[in-house]
């Protein structure tokens, strides 16, 4: 299992007349999360789409919990769990500064080949830094 958690801070403008993150922005933590998991793992996904690869969201569920509030320090950790195959599911908590569970959520993206626009393999590159988590895979 590869996990990894990067921090936020609610800006005012993500927020709703309540003072409450608007329900929508949620996706966005997601994915800055998920980006820089890739990051972590050593693969940009710019660096997919210069070599033609691209990532689209297939799948995405969410519950939420508690809502955050302006100003709250999210922390958003990702796991990914299995190796990807054609998809690659992330899993995501999201706690504020006092480690209450606010989010959980889940996306499933699928690997396109840009040039033909049909789902792929993972890419080797890819498959090859996530496997030192996978040991029995």
């Amino acid at each position: 299992m590869f996990t990894h958690a990067i921090q936020l801070r609610v800006r005012y403008a993500e927020t709703d007349q309540m003072g409450y993150v608007y329900y929508g922005n949620y996706a966005t933590y997601l994915e800055v999360a998920r980006v820089e998991t890739m990051r972590a793992f050593g693969i940009s996904y710019k660096a997919l789409e210069d070599e033609g690869m691209m990532m689209p969201v297939l799948e995405y569920k969410t519950k939420y919990i508690r809502p955050a509030k302006y100003d709250d320090l999210l922390t958003v950790t990702i796991f990914i769990k299995s190796m990807p195959t054609a998809r690659i599911l992330f899993e995501y908590e999201i706690k504020n500064e006092a480690g209450v569970l606010l989010n959980v959520a889940e996306t499933t993206l699928v690997f396109i080949d840009m040039n033909t626009n049909r789902p792929c393999a993972v890419p080797d590159n890819f498959k090859n830094m996530l496997q030192k988590h996978f040991n029995n895979e």
